[in-house]
């Protein structure tokens, strides 16, 4: 049976879902939400000029499972796409909820505020 959520943060249409036996996670079914599509728009055009897709976790959580496969599988083929734009997926973690109440690591490796306003502006260096 479908794992229900053990947190307050499910929308309806996800509490809804999790209760439907046709598409329970035991028939192979899978969601996962995505957190953030972050890019920088070049003037005015209509397509970003750099991309990325972050993964948002509180207290240290980590993707597990599917959901790390899911976003390796979407890495994959967003690369073989071949777009020169695309900047990856990454994990980013706090300690605790957000950059000032703790630590924080982006795919794994402690950084600083600094340093993450650095990789949001495309910085990685």
């Amino acid at each position: 049976m479908t794992r229900q959520r053990n947190d307050n943060h499910s929308t309806e249409f996800g509490i809804w879902i999790r209760n439907q036996p046709c598409v329970d996670s035991y028939k192979g079914y899978r969601n996962y939400n995505l957190d953030i599509i972050w890019w920088r728009k070049n003037g005015f055009e209509r397509k970003p000029e750099k991309w990325m897709l972050i993964e948002e976790k509180r207290h240290m959580a980590e993707c597990k499972g599917d959901q790390k496969l899911t976003f390796e599988w979407l890495h994959e083929k967003l690369t073989q796409v071949n777009d020169g734009n695309y900047c990856g997926i990454h994990l980013l973690q706090f300690e605790n909820t957000n950059p000032d109440d703790g630590k924080m690591y982006w795919d794994g490796k402690e950084i600083t505020k600094q340093q993450l306003l650095n990789y949001l502006q495309f910085n990685f260096t």
